[in-house]
């Protein structure tokens, strides 16, 4: 049998449920992974000993130093750091080749904060070590969302609305996704109206055109009225729609498939998926949490591996 691929996989905010959900997935990832655990035995052991589970034999670790009390759904910046701290080991293990791709589980972005990490979220430290302009793109098999804006306020979103950059997004997303058609939404209510409502989406309109005419075929579909795109009707011509930013997109996303969607980072010189959740701290240390977008994660992650290695 060939060898499994490994997997290294930052723990997340330790004071969440990341680890539970590590510690539920194990028996059934090591069949489809060899996955590397970035913490060290003795926070591990104390995440075990709060959900009174016990460490597998088989389970591997890569030595991520630092030790603090776990406290069960609190923001702290000792475990802001620590899974800051995880989320790095994976990727330089990724970057050194020494795993075939990195899984991450939650961080809290209030977390980072404290403990003075200026990036908002996993995206946007890997944008910036690989200097690479990375596309979020969430979802599963049955609808894909990838985001034009991420995290960044709602007030400022109209002024990214630029025909070149959103051109550059389009062709990129294309280019790591080869997926077709991709439905585009507009900004507005309604679409603007005509720009009865707003008048950005000449401006997506404009990229749209220009890069359907760069790849030589219809690929990008819009701007598509943003209310009506999640309905059945939409969802049976398109499995991928591009929003103009977070929440237009991710709100009916995680309506419609919460529990099995996953986050998947673009256009790096790794692979990179995570779970399409937070650290659910209302839940933490109850063994109530869900592992499915774990190991949709997890099989995503393979299949980019494989699909990277066959082009």
């Amino acid at each position: 049998m060939p060898a499994l691929k490994r997997l290294a996989i930052s723990v997340g905010d330790l004071n969440g449920v990341g680890f539970e959900i590590i510690l539920k997935a194990h028996n059934v990832i090591k069949h489809l992974c060899a996955p590397l655990y970035c913490i060290n035995y003795t926070m591990a052991h104390q995440a075990a000993n709060l959900l009174h589970r016990q460490i597998p034999n088989d389970f591997q670790i890569f030595n991520v130093s630092g030790e603090f009390t776990i406290e069960a759904g609190k923001v702290s910046a000792q475990s802001g750091q620590y899974s800051y701290d995880s989320f790095i080991a994976a990727v330089e293990l990724a970057k050194n080749h020494h795993v075939d791709g990195i899984v991450t589980l939650p961080i809290h972005k209030e977390a980072w904060m404290m403990a003075g990490i200026h990036y908002v979220g996993h995206t946007d430290a890997l944008r910036d070590i690989f200097q690479s302009d990375a596309i979020m793109m969430l979802g599963c098999e049955k609808l894909y969302v990838p985001l034009y804006t991420e995290h960044i306020p709602l007030r400022e979103v109209a002024s990214h609305i630029q025909s070149d950059k959103l051109t550059s997004f389009l062709l990129q997303l294309y280019a790591t996704t080869s997926h077709k058609p991709i439905a585009v939404l507009g900004l507005n209510p309604h679409a603007g109206d005509h720009g009865v409502l707003g008048d950005e989406e000449r401006f997506i309109e404009s990229a749209i055109e220009s890069a359907n005419h760069h790849l030589g075929k219809e690929v990008f579909i819009g701007p598509i009225v943003p209310d009506i795109a999640f309905t059945p009707y939409f969802r049976e011509r398109y499995s991928m729609i591009a929003a103009m930013y977070h929440d237009q997109g991710l709100a009916p996303l995680k309506a419609l498939y919460f529990e099995e969607g996953i986050n998947v980072s673009l256009g790096l010189p790794i692979i990179r998926t995570s779970v399409d959740h937070g650290t659910a701290f209302d839940i933490a240390y109850q063994n109530k949490a869900s592992i499915l977008s774990y190991k949709n994660a997890l099989s995503a992650a393979l299949k980019f591996i494989d699909s990277k290695k066959e082009s």
